[in-house]
């Protein structure tokens, strides 16, 4: 299917009065104007960056968050990708580098612009901490995480073309705010590859996030995806993070695959943990929930819990 790509800025107010811009990958059928389609709301990892001048429109994000939401909008669907990092930063996508990767945690600790007496002042360069900043506490604000992904799931649903229905999916950061999303009643499912940050409560400011507490209220359906191979999400984070989803009665599916990595998906500059053949089988699990829950028009749900017959 053939794809058309713009964007858009929506005012944002969560962490300060701001601009959030949010690229569309829009799906198109020759001489089908009205076709509508759904739309699904593609979180990035760490490495996006903030476009703010007018001479900049075309900026996108980062080569492969950008293939990956255009393999979606390929199938059928609206994608939008909101800049995770609007308040600040230049206006080309963040690097897969050393000063890629700092300067993207930098921004999750200025973004709070508060400090942390294990690790020190945000405020002192990254090159002068000793502590990786991956495993720093403080990170963006949740009402500003949260406020983002329910103006992404707005700006599609007042597209004319979108059918009405939502999905999430993001990868690493971007897996965890997918998951956030789906605390909107208005997201049907959604698709979190490696997840950081739910086991530990580490996304957001003083006390950590409150994501697994609130699983309960998902109302759509999950699929969790990691590698069995992930050091950012150890095996007792994964278990806690699917033992949690089970007691508060979430649908979902959860995935972990022998011999992945962390951002095994990610096809540019991973360090050796890109692996094609994995990320295509996750692809395909990706479009059987949109297409099942985005797509088909299966009425109302009636409730109440399948009877599966004990047979051979």
């Amino acid at each position: 299917m053939l794809i058309q790509e713009h964007s858009i800025d929506v005012p944002t107010h969560a962490d300060g009065d701001g601009n959030m811009r949010i690229f569309i990958f829009h799906p198109t059928i020759p001489n089908y104007p009205q076709a509508r389609f759904p739309g699904v709301v593609v979180f990035s990892e760490i490495y996006q960056g903030k476009i703010n001048s007018p001479e900049k429109q075309n900026s996108t994000v980062t080569g492969p968050v950008s293939r990956f939401a255009r393999q979606i909008s390929g199938q059928g669907y609206i994608v939008a990708a909101p800049s995770s990092y609007h308040e600040f930063t230049g206006p080309e996508a963040l690097a897969y580098d050393g000063p890629g990767t700092d300067a993207g945690n930098e921004y999750k600790i200025k973004k709070v612009g508060a400090s942390n007496p294990k690790y020190g002042s945000p405020r002192v360069p990254f090159f002068e901490r000793q502590n990786s900043l991956i495993s720093i506490l403080l990170t963006q604000k949740l009402s500003a995480y949260d406020e983002d992904a329910s103006f992404a799931v707005s700006a599609l649903l007042a597209l004319p073309t979108c059918n009405g229905r939502v999905g999430a999916t993001g990868m690493c950061l971007g897996g965890h705010l997918a998951f956030r999303a789906a605390l909107d009643k208005r997201v049907a499912a959604a698709v979190c590859y490696f997840a950081t940050d739910i086991h530990s409560h580490t996304l957001g400011a003083g006390d950590g996030d409150d994501s697994l507490e609130r699983a309960g209220e998902i109302a759509g359906e999950l699929v969790m995806i990691f590698g069995k191979n992930d050091g950012h999400v150890p095996p007792a984070g994964r278990d806690l993070i699917r033992k949690t989803l089970h007691e508060k009665g979430v649908l979902f599916s959860f995935y972990e695959i022998a011999w992945a990595q962390h951002a095994f998906i990610r096809d540019e500059l991973s360090k050796g943990r890109y692996d094609p053949a994995i990320s295509k089988v996750c692809f395909e699990m990706l479009l059987e929930l949109f297409h099942r829950t985005l797509v088909l028009d299966l009425g109302t749900k009636t409730g109440g819990e399948m009877k599966v017959e004990d047979v051979c």
